[in-house]
């Protein structure tokens, strides 16, 4: 029985073959030899096997296992859908189940019969939640985007876009981070880390958050050595002087606290060189597929890639594509992605301006990238596990047995599709990505057209 239960269910045979081997050995041993050591129970005075003993503990745990894995119910069971999961080389139709807002397993023809809601997945593409790792979300009452109004509320937007994870890109700093934590991290269904601002009110603007006197690099690593399940990074990114000190201490706050450093870059006196030069295996520089005033385009002028950005991505920086309200541009992103400069994450740089522009949410980058030419396999590695590795949070992007049940259901949509960057210009397309149900630690939180739901029928 147990040995047939351990096949069916691809549970390691090894084990029970063991100690079904134990139990043959002691109790041979038992009969051929009638060696049997006694002990006295405390409370009967009776003489009882400690050879028996050993066999009944190993009989319960045998045969008691089944039962009790056998009685687990699945709370959902996603059926029929294709399952993208690069960290598990998954990349075919399978089943997802999950329980208690855990995945419990991912095969082929998992049984609907202890699954409470079964969701008929059939074409359509199953994957770990989303993450966008730049975002501005410390939304207040304020001018600006710290604490203010600039920023945006994460549940408005994310999870119809099967974003189960942000980042939010340093619009607090140390001063002002326990405000956000208490204001938007724990009130959001949304997962909300953070890169700490080297500022240490964040960003308030012109003159606070170039005030190099309150850049405190031990302050920042302080901080973040206190939360460390939020803060994945320091960032760095509006400064218009030419002094290298804020760059140098966003840097030493990483170091200190061994996180990753993220480099939005508005730093117009600070040459891209210099820049790259000082970044780390790991850091990420966004805002890269774009050409600006303030800061040198990733294409010469002859519209190569410049060596500088080919050392930086050889020597291990990752490249965020941080889309926004102005910094991303088909001219230079498809020539990057045509010589091979492919984004490491879709960054959205979401704020109350660029979602209404021509960004829209990160599945729209995504969708720009399916239709510049990139297999939607790989868009999904980069917007999930690749992320994930990014800031250091191993335990997200994927859907590993026993991992958060952060889980996206996508349509790919066919038909005739336009796709807009930040200067104005359209892209024609025939495929767009959708969100059709989104998961968060299990929970139905989007549900486009009632996957999740029961029909309703007029009486």
């Amino acid at each position: 029985m147990y040995i047939y239960y351990a096949v069916k269910h691809d549970i390691r045979i090894d084990l029970c073959t063991i100690i079904l081997s134990e139990i043959s050995m002691i109790w041979k041993q038992v009969i051929t030899n009638n060696k049997i050591k006694t002990m006295f129970t405390p409370n009967t005075g009776k003489k009882s096997s400690s050879h028996t003993t050993v066999i009944l503990i190993l009989f319960f745990t045998v045969f008691t296992f089944p039962y009790s894995s056998l009685a687990q119910e699945i709370d959902l069971l996603l059926k029929g859908g294709h399952v993208i999961d690069a960290k598990n080389n998954i990349d075919t139709p399978m089943d997802v189940a999950i329980s208690e807002g855990k995945i419990v397993e991912v095969a082929t023809n998992i049984s609907e019969k202890n699954a409470k809601k079964v969701i008929d997945a059939t074409g359509l593409y199953v994957t770990p939640g989303l993450i966008d790792p730049h975002t501005h979300v410390f939304v207040g009452s304020n001018d600006g985007f710290a604490n203010g109004f600039s920023s945006v509320s994460p549940d408005d937007i994310t999870l119809k876009a099967g974003i189960t994870t942000v980042v939010d890109a340093g619009t607090s700093g140390w001063r002002n981070f326990p405000v956000f934590k208490k204001n938007v991290i724990d009130r959001s269904k949304t997962r909300v880390l953070s890169f700490l601002n080297i500022a240490g009110s964040g960003m308030t603007g012109y003159p606070s958050e170039e005030n190099i006197g309150d850049m405190d690099a031990r302050m920042t690593a302080l901080v973040i050595e206190q939360f460390p399940d939020i803060i994945v990074g320091v960032k760095i990114g509006h400064y218009r002087g030419a002094d290298w000190a804020p760059f140098d201490r966003a840097i030493e706050a990483g170091r200190i606290a061994d996180v990753p450093l993220f480099v939005e870059c508005h730093l117009p006196l600070l040459p891209l060189e210099g820049i790259l030069d000082r970044l780390r295996p790991g850091d990420i520089f966004s805002h890269t597929f774009c050409s600006a005033s303030d800061r040198t385009c990733i294409l010469d002028e002859a519209g190569k890639i410049r060596l500088s950005v080919i050392e930086a991505k050889g020597k291990g920086v990752r490249f965020d594509v941080g889309h926004g309200g102005a910094m991303f541009h088909f001219d230079i992103a498809v020539p990057a992605m045509e010589q091979g400069l492919l984004p490491d994450s879709f960054g959205s740089d979401l704020h109350r301006y660029s979602m209404n522009s021509g960004m829209k949410n990160m599945l729209n980058i995504m969708s720009k990238y399916l239709n510049m030419g990139m297999a939607l396999e790989d868009i999904v590695f980069r917007a999930t596990w690749n992320t994930a590795t990014s800031i250091k949070r191993e335990d997200l992007g994927h859907l590993s047995e026993g991992a958060v049940a952060d889980v996206v259901v996508l349509n790919v949509k066919e038909g005739n599709f336009g796709f807009i960057d930040t200067r104005g210009n359209k892209m024609t397309g025939n495929r767009k990505l959708e969100a059709e149900l989104t998961l968060r630690e299990g929970k139905v939180v989007w549900d486009l057209n009632g996957l999740a739901a029961q029909e309703w029928t007029k009486k």
